[in-house]
């Protein structure tokens, strides 16, 4: 989920909290158990400081190893020790257990979400994304801030949020369930079905598709049920190359393989370079693929320049991937 959701759950459960009567009655108590919740529900998203090295390391380890469970394990235990040494005159566990349970539902929302998170390492290096909750889902956002709203109102935050969570999880099961509509319907549509990539927009009733047969990949929008083909591609194998090898060993390209689950690509002939181009069709967006990785190699088989990220213009990856005297 969004930065602004994690935070919004991690005061909803701050107030959660508060169903224990020492929390409750005890101002010094609830601020550090909702220091531990707000903290906590952020934590696994620390690992956003690896942008600043390169856009491959962030790629590789963002919802990676900070979303494992050793990782939530000590997360709750890092937060909740640090808490605890600077206001000591509380109950150590019971700051544990609510700041665990914050990491916990971060770990388990982003589970839901199209990017998806490692979360069974290091038992499983498999991204778990289940595709059915857009990153900012206003339904949800919106549901915490009315929560907000009454309990700065007077209500009792315990019931409030309680009634709340109940409607959400009855919410999920709804995305759920047309998710599996939507798949149930492609199935029936297209011959030789080997995986469907959905990633929820918004919008209730729009979704992104991906569609990957024996022969082609398909690129759709459903809107309310029907489903357009909005590109389609052959599914050529990547082919066992020099310039593909030489491709694979660059970090960008490396990443961008670990991490996605359905792309195409392209190589383009130059009178200095060849470039290779790997593309993600989950994203497409304004007739855009945004989410892609791209090295330039010379004739003599040497890495020029690369880059993996979004980027939502021609313009501006050529920019990224200017090379200087060449």
């Amino acid at each position: 989920m969004d930065t602004g959701t994690h935070i919004a759950m991690g005061i909803a459960l701050g107030g959660i909290a508060t169903i224990d009567p020492v929390i409750q009655q005890n101002p010094i108590f609830f601020t550090a158990v909702m220091a531990g919740t707000i903290i906590g529900s952020h934590a696994p998203d620390f690992d956003t400081i690896l942008k600043l090295r390169n856009n491959a390391v962030y790629l590789r380890h963002h919802r990676g190893i900070t979303h494992s469970i050793p990782l939530m394990i000590f997360w709750g235990l890092f937060i909740s020790g640090i808490i605890y040494l600077i206001v000591p005159d509380i109950p150590y566990i019971n700051i544990w257990f609510w700041t665990a349970l914050a990491v916990f539902l971060h770990v388990l929302v982003d589970i839901f979400n199209a990017y998806g998170t490692q979360a069974f390492r290091p038992f499983s290096r498999k991204w778990v994304g289940l595709g059915f909750i857009n990153t900012f889902d206003p339904v949800i956002f919106s549901a915490h801030i009315i929560g907000f709203a009454f309990w700065l109102l007077g209500a009792s935050p315990v019931k409030t949020f309680l009634i709340i969570y109940f409607l959400l999880v009855l919410y999920y099961l709804k995305r759920f369930w047309q998710k599996k509509v939507l798949e149930r319907k492609i199935r029936r549509s297209f011959y030789n079905v080997e995986g469907i990539f959905t990633s929820p927009t918004i919008s209730q009733k729009i979704w992104r598709v991906a569609i990957t047969t024996k022969d082609k990949f398909y690129v759709a929008r459903a809107n309310d049920g029907n489903i357009q083909i909005v590109d389609q591609f052959e599914r050529t194998p990547v082919p066992d190359t020099e310039i593909m090898r030489v491709a694979k060993t660059d970090q960008n390209v490396d990443a961008f393989l670990s991490f996605s689950k359905v792309y195409r690509w392209e190589q383009t002939e130059y009178d200095a370079y060849t470039e290779v181009r790997f593309i993600d069709l989950r994203y497409r967006s304004k007739d855009h693929y945004p989410f892609v990785a791209v090295v330039k190699i010379t004739k003599d088989l040497q890495i020029l320049k690369s880059y993996t990220g979004w980027i939502f213009s021609e313009a501006k990856l050529q920019d990224k991937l200017l090379i200087e005297d060449l």
